[in-house]
């Protein structure tokens, strides 16, 4: 069965740094696509940052390209999301996600349980 339990959130200040990260659990992800998504209150959920678990090619949101950089550790089967330059509409509930990087879908992937960031202004 396969887990992916993130961490890192927190009450931060605007123009604070943060790091997430994801353990992945139950399996190897070298043939997915991790990514990275939010959601603040009332909103929909939103992708924020993505790569392929080879470390090739990544995707950011235009709100967070320059902010946010999303790296993995194959050793210790975790994907990270580092913020900096922090803003308050980066509050949200943060999901990790994988998918198959070949015909596979997020809605039809794995999901993380969500780490809450607060960021105050």
């Amino acid at each position: 069965q396969v887990q992916l339990v993130e961490s890192g959130g927190g009450l931060v200040q605007a123009g604070d740094s943060l790091r997430l990260s994801c353990v992945v659990s139950g399996r190897t992800l070298s043939n997915y696509y991790m990514g990275w998504f939010r959601q603040a209150p009332g909103k929909e959920r939103t992708s924020v940052a993505g790569m392929n678990w080879s470390g090739i090619g990544t995707d950011y949101a235009g709100s967070v390209k320059g902010r946010f950089t999303v790296s993995r550790d194959n050793v210790k089967n975790t994907v990270y999301l580092q913020m900096s330059s922090l803003k308050p509409e980066d509050t949200a509930v943060y999901y990790c996600a994988a998918r198959r990087a070949v015909g596979g879908t997020f809605p039809n992937g794995y999901w993380g349980q969500g780490t809450q960031v607060t960021v105050s202004s």
